[in-house]
C-alpha cells in the first residue's frame, strides 16, 4: 500500500516510518523543513516538505501521494516542559489536533483514502470517576481542569473528525504516557528532576497511569495501518499503575532518594491544577481490544522492566 505519515519525524513518525518501508510498503513521510525532510529520506520513505498548518499545501502533499492510508502524528510535543501552563505549552500541537486534522481529513477525503489513522491519548481524558482502569467506550472526563480544556476540546476534536471521516476507515490509537531511550517519562529532564526530588508524590500518589514505550507505539501503529476496523483503541502496555507505584519504582532504578510528599493543597499553587490532578486522579487505560482487533501486542509489556531495560542501555 502507499502509505503518507504526517509527522514522519517525531517521536512515534521515525519508528514507523522504517516498519512500513520494511513491510513492503511505500512510504511518503511529510516534514516541515529541507533538514527533517533528509531524515525522512535517511528513514527510507519520500520527502515532503509541508506545514501541517497550511491547508492548500497539505492538499497538494496528499493529492501528489496518492495514498490508500494516511497516518497523522503531528505534534509539537518536544517542548512540552510548562504543565503548570497546559494550554499555553500544547497551543500549537492543538493547532495541529484540530485545524491539522481538519485539513488531513478533508484532502484524504478528495484524494479517496481508505483508511486514516490518529494518534491520541490515553489517560487523563477520561473521567475520574469509577474504577482506576478505563476502556475506549468509558466516558471522557466531563469537567477537565480549567488550565486543561482547550487542550482536551482538541484531543475530542480529533477523535470526532477522525472517526467520522468520510468515506474511509477512521482509526484512533490513544497512546500511553511515552518512554524510550531519552524519551517522553525517560527523557533526561525528567529524570534529573527525579534526581533532585523536584517531582513529588502529590497528596496519596492516587492517579493511575498507562505507559507506553514509543517502539511498542510504532508497532501498533503498523498494526491499525494494516488491519482492524474503525474506531478507537487503546494503545498501552498491560500494567497501568498509580503514581504512588511508578514514581518511587522509577527513582529506585535510577538510584534516586525516594520522591517527597507535598499535599495537595501546597501542590496546587505550585505546580498548578492540571498536574496535581493527573497526579491524584487521572485514570489508566486497557488494552484488551487493541490486542483482540489489531493482533497487537506489546513487546515491552510492563513499565517496571520496560525503564529498567532503557535506564540500563542508557548507561
Amino acid at each position: 500500500m502507499r502509505v503518507l505519515v504526517a509527522g514522519a519525524t517525531g517521536v512515534v513518525g521515525c519508528r514507523l516510518v522504517p516498519l512500513l518501508t520494511a513491510a513492503g510498503h511505500g512510504v511518503v513521510g511529510l516534514s516541515r523543513t529541507a533538514a527533517k525532510a533528509e531524515v525522512v529520506r535517511q528513514l527510507g520513505a519520500e520527502p515532503a516538505i509541508v506545514d501541517g498548518l497550511d491547508r492548500a499545501a497539505v492538499h497538494r502533499a496528499v493529492q501528489q501521494a496518492r495514498p490508500d492510508v494516511v497516518v497523522h502524528e503531528m505534534t509539537a510535543l518536544n517542548a512540552a516542559t510548562d504543565l503548570r501552563r497546559f494550554d499555553r505549552t500544547f497551543a500549537l500541537t492543538n493547532r495541529l489536533r484540530t485545524e491539522g486534522t481538519d485539513y488531513l481529513v478533508a484532502a484524504a477525503a478528495a484524494a479517496g483514502v481508505r483508511r486514516l489513522v490518529a494518534q491520541s491519548y490515553c489517560g487523563w481524558p477520561y473521567a475520574r470517576t469509577g474504577g482506576p482502569i478505563k476502556h475506549e467506550g468509558d466516558l471522557l472526563d466531563p469537567s477537565p481542569p480549567r488550565s486543561q480544556r482547550r487542550t482536551f476540546e482538541a484531543i475530542r476534536h480529533l477523535e470526532t473528525a477522525v472517526i467520522g471521516a468520510p468515506g474511509m476507515a477512521g482509526i484512533v490509537l490513544r497512546y500511553g504516557a511515552f518512554y524510550g531511550p531519552n524519551t517522553g517519562i525517560l527523557a533526561p529532564a525528567v529524570l534529573d528532576e527525579i534526581r533532585r526530588r523536584r517531582l513529588p508524590l502529590i497528596g496519596g500518589g492516587n492517579g493511575w497511569w498507562s505507559f507506553v514505550h514509543v517502539d511498542d507505539a510504532a508497532t501498533a501503529t503498523l498494526a491499525a495501518v494494516e488491519r482492524g476496523a474503525a474506531g478507537i483503541y487503546n494503545i498501552v502496555d498491560d500494567e497501568p499503575a498509580p503514581v504512588r507505584e511508578w514514581l518511587p519504582a522509577l527513582a529506585q532504578i535510577i538510584g534516586a532518594k525516594p520522591p517527597l510528599r507535598v499535599p495537595k493543597i501546597l501542590a496546587r499553587p505550585l505546580a498548578g491544577a492540571a498536574v496535581v490532578t493527573m497526579m491524584t486522579e487521572s485514570r489508566a487505560g486497557a488494552n484488551a481490544k487493541a490486542k483482540r482487533e489489531l493482533g497487537w501486542r506489546p513487546a515491552h509489556a510492563s513499565w517496571r522492566q520496560g525503564f529498567a531495560d532503557v535506564i540500563a542501555a542508557q548507561g
